[in-house]
């Protein structure tokens, strides 16, 4: 009568059994934040477009794709082969690849949890043992004593917290892989950026020579003037202060250039001694017209920083369950078996076996409000990695709506001073007709010379701006990484969906 009753006894401990292995997972379950709702960047209506200026305009289209390698857009052999240059030698960029495989190797350990931990020793001893302390006699043995043995203990993650913890590992994971992403678009805009920078720097710096000299050639006639008694001697004085912040505007421009060829050294993975960098010009570049812009919902899902925010607000709702677990049991199954004898020989016969099976729960009862306490810090933490998504996100948006904007006023800058440089140019032809035909003195045509090439000056500043504003953009609205079609090997792979 009772063997039935044992075998429903053996069927509910192994259904109990098996619901210890199955368990729950306590804390809540991660929801990715919903995007912003908002269908613009800007307040008011979105520009579609800018002013025309240099014969060019820039049009944005909304929801349209961003191309992986959008540096190519300028058409610039000379950044196309820096970027590619900068993604094999970048220390940064390396670092960051680092942090990535770091990450995943640890995932790998902490799933190793979910495994049954098994381990071997073999244990050689030289003994005396004494009788007196079982109440014999005073004779002593010494003797050896080998052991061989093998162990197996399985943690049951009963309430998950196991789980949530490989959880939060593997959105670290995703963290350091969009860590590795934003570097690499951080890097590719700062190339193409500084490129650009180097162009407007050396046009500049050709142009503020050139005035240099018009002016001294000013200053020469005049002082003749002068002595002559023809003009003034203040017309002289003028025109030196005039020359004197002119040379004084040429070594920041020197030392910006420098610092911007040391710069693209770097990025590149050099030293500023053994690289050179390569000859550029404005005329290398090409402003893209048709502009693509992401939906404001969109962005959340793309850029970099945005999704980096997300993983660690996902860690923060996994470190949740992991305290939340840890003030409830934990269950332990473990066994051993082995063989121990005093001689090596007889170590493997059959009566020198020992083995053991068990279980272990372990429940906290009182630890002073610190598993209660350790909860709530994680709860807290995570109310924090929520208010930074939201303010990640928060400043995307405004950095997309400050780059819109800053297109449209650079189109209108531009366009002024185009209108200012083509003035000044049409000026000094005419002063240089008049010169020829002796109706004005060479004084008037280096008066206009010099105004041509502070409208020059100006021009390409502005010019400069358009372009790297531009830069901006693309970099703003994450730089286009997620696209199956990029051409582009992207040093960081495809997010874990």
């Amino acid at each position: 009568m009772r063997k039935p009753e044992n075998k429903w006894s053996a069927k509910k401990l192994c259904l109990a059994v098996l619901c210890l292995v199955a368990g729950c997972t306590v804390g809540p379950d991660f929801t990715r934040p919903k995007p912003p709702q908002a269908g613009r960047y800007t307040h008011g209506p979105q520009p579609s477009a800018t002013a025309r200026a240099a014969g060019r305009s820039q049009y944005f289209s909304l929801g349209a794709q961003i191309a992986s390698d959008w540096w190519r857009l300028f058409k610039s052999p000379q950044a196309d082969s820096l970027v590619r240059e900068a993604i094999v030698n970048s220390p940064t960029l390396q670092a960051a690849q680092a942090g990535l495989r770091q990450s995943r190797e640890v995932l790998r350990a902490g799933q190793g949890v979910f495994y049954p931990q098994v381990d071997a020793g073999f244990d050689a001893t030289r003994q005396k043992f004494s009788q007196s302390r079982f109440g014999g006699g005073p004779e002593s043995n010494i003797f050896n004593l080998y052991t061989l043995s093998a162990t197996i203990s399985y943690a049951l993650d009963v309430f998950g917290g196991q789980r949530r913890a490989v959880e939060a590992l593997g959105a670290q994971v995703d963290f350091h892989r969009y860590l590795a992403l934003g570097t690499y678009l951080t890097l590719s805009g700062n190339i193409v950026n500084a490129l650009i920078a180097q162009a407007a720097y050396s046009e500049e710096i050709d142009a503020t020579a050139k005035l240099i000299v018009l002016q001294k050639e000013q200053i020469r006639i005049t002082g003749a003037q002068a002595e002559a008694g023809t003009v003034p001697y203040s017309n002289v004085l003028s025109l030196q202060s005039q020359l004197a912040a002119t040379e004084a505007a040429l070594p920041p421009l020197k030392q910006k250039l420098s610092q911007t060829r040391h710069l693209l050294a770097v990025l590149t993975g050099h030293t500023p001694a053994e690289w050179t960098s390569p000859r550029v010009g404005m005329a290398d570049f090409t402003l893209p017209g048709k502009l693509p812009v992401s939906l404001p919902s969109d962005l959340a899902r793309q850029r970099p920083d945005i999704l980096a925010s997300e993983a660690q607000l996902h860690i923060a709702s996994a470190n949740i369950g992991v305290a939340t677990a840890a003030m409830y049991p934990s269950f332990t199954l473990n066994g051993s078996y082995g063989l121990e004898n005093t001689s090596l020989g007889s170590l493997f016969k059959k009566t020198s076996s020992i083995w053991s099976l068990g279980g272990n729960i372990a429940a906290p009862l009182f630890h002073g409000g610190t598993l209660s306490a350790e909860r709530r810090a994680a709860i807290e933490a995570y109310n924090q990695a929520l208010a930074n998504y939201r303010q990640t996100v928060l400043a995307a948006l405004a950095q997309v709506a400050d780059t819109l904007r800053a297109l449209g006023h650079d189109a209108e800058t531009l366009r002024a001073q185009s209108k200012a440089l083509a003035a000044a140019r049409e000026a000094l032809d005419l002063v240089q007709a008049n010169y020829q035909a002796g109706t004005v003195n060479y004084l008037q045509v280096l008066t206009a010379d010099s105004q041509y090439y502070q409208a020059k000056i100006g021009y390409l500043q502005a010019q400069a701006g358009r372009l790297q504003d531009t830069v901006a953009l693309f970099v703003a609205l994450g730089g286009g990484w997620w696209n199956e079609g990029a051409k582009t090997r992207h040093p960081a792979g495809s997010p874990r969906t």
